[in-house]
């Protein structure tokens, strides 16, 4: 079945002391479009991540955010640069010699002073943290996976009565269409007597105008072109895999032959049931955006 390409998905996994988390989200889109927020500390993993999700999924703007966590300390670290404390200590105590005071520098306030003392990431365990993220990443696409093929059969299901609304139009313009060359004929016989005013009708010429009126409004070829369209799309939605370009094809030539049909219209019948098929057939164009 059809799958959509809207849905969400969550997982998490412990790696070295630390846990990984990742939401994976994904809406409509023409194209296969990963964008990814993760800590600098995974950003060798960035490319990896984003070739195994398209993997899974073929279309969407997908977006992934990922936290890693500590279960025990903390994910950062001081770092004391000790030749820079050095440095402000031989500078400062140069300083005091020059101005003749007297007050050393104590290691609480040395700690303070810019770049001696700073938070840095604690390393980690790159391949620990990978095999955490392809257990989260896997955790995270089963369920949004899982939510794009329940939104897929709602789809499915809309579309279908739509195709079945559209074939009822579609029998229905079949049956009235001989009708528009009978009425054609009796209104051109009715004008000529009128005009005539008693002379008497040449049955050959008449049968003429009423043949190429209705090579002109003769629309069964549409009616067929639209039947084959209408069988492919059903397929499509009763297939399996990505088939929603596909499809939006198929609706595009649907659009053309109903445009046909509308443009040969002599009927004001069959030109309502052509504004209702158009207004169906855009229906489920626009379900159509959602598909994968």
């Amino acid at each position: 079945m059809i799958h959509s390409m809207t849905g969400f998905g969550a997982g998490k996994a412990s790696a070295g002391g630390g846990e990984v988390s990742i939401e994976i989200r994904s809406v409509n889109h023409k194209y296969a479009e990963v964008k990814t927020r993760l800590p600098a500390e995974l950003a060798p993993l960035e490319a990896e991540l984003a070739k195994r999700i398209k993997e899974r999924l073929q279309r969407g703007a997908i977006e992934v955010s990922i936290r890693r966590s500590s279960t025990g300390r903390s994910v950062l670290m001081p770092r004391v640069d000790i030749e820079l404390a050095r440095e402000y200590v031989a500078a400062l105590a140069e300083l005091g010699r020059q101005l003749s005071l007297e007050r050393n520098l104590g290691l609480a306030e040395l700690a303070q002073v810019e770049g001696v003392v700073s938070l840095e990431t604690r390393p980690i365990d790159l391949e620990a943290a990978r095999q955490a993220l392809s257990s989260a990443v896997d955790q995270a696409l089963e369920s949004l996976v899982a939510m794009r093929e329940r939104e897929g059969a709602a789809l499915a299901e809309d579309m279908l009565a739509r195709l079945a609304v559209v074939r009822a139009r579609a029998a229905r313009i079949g049956e009235l269409a001989p009708q528009s060359v009978e009425q054609y004929r009796a209104r051109l016989e009715q004008r000529i007597a009128e005009l005539s005013r008693g002379i008497q009708i040449d049955p050959q010429r008449l049968a003429q105008e009423v043949a190429l009126f209705a090579d002109r409004v003769d629309i069964a070829e549409e009616l067929t072109r639209l039947a084959s369209h209408l069988d492919q799309f059903e397929r499509l939605v009763q297939g399996s895999g990505p088939t929603g370009r596909r499809m939006d094809f198929v609706v595009q030539e649907l659009n053309r032959e109903v445009n046909t049909i509308g443009s040969k219209s002599q009927s004001a019948e069959v030109a309502q049931l052509v504004v209702e098929l158009k207004a169906e057939i855009e229906r489920i164009r626009e379900q159509v955006q959602n598909v994968e």
